[in-house]
């Protein structure tokens, strides 16, 4: 099934950023992104899928009691998909960051992601 770039946006966020599996993670990496992936954050970019598994492990290993939720729905126009977050303590606490991943898509796959980091509050 090929999802739509909003679907996938919802993938990225809930099955990637939010999954405590290492090996569920890599598996929902590999069957919604590129092999050659780029992924632009603020302060790097990331090529290829396997660095992409390594640095989400990287992100969710520094806060691992934080977790990702959707700011409003997500959304696609034509190979674009956008969803805003908030990333912040599982409990209930007002989240820490805020943003944005916006993605290029190509046939049910993300071909290139960008996250823009919109606000970033002081930690609880």
């Amino acid at each position: 099934m090929t999802r739509s770039p909003a679907d996938l946006m919802r993938v990225n966020l809930l099955e990637v950023f939010n999954e405590p599996d290492p090996d569920r993670r890599a598996a929902v990496i590999a069957e919604h992104y590129a092999e050659d992936v780029v992924w632009h954050e603020p302060d790097r970019i990331i090529h290829g899928r396997a660095e992409f598994v390594r640095r989400a492990a990287e992100l969710l290993a520094g806060n691992p009691d934080w977790v990702f939720r959707p700011a409003g729905p997500a959304s696609g126009l034509d190979d674009i998909g956008h969803l805003g977050f908030r990333w912040g303590p599982s409990d209930g606490r007002p989240p820490v960051v805020s943003g944005m991943d916006i993605a290029r898509t190509r046939q049910g796959l993300i071909i290139e992601l960008y996250t823009i980091i919109t606000e970033i509050c002081q930690a609880p």
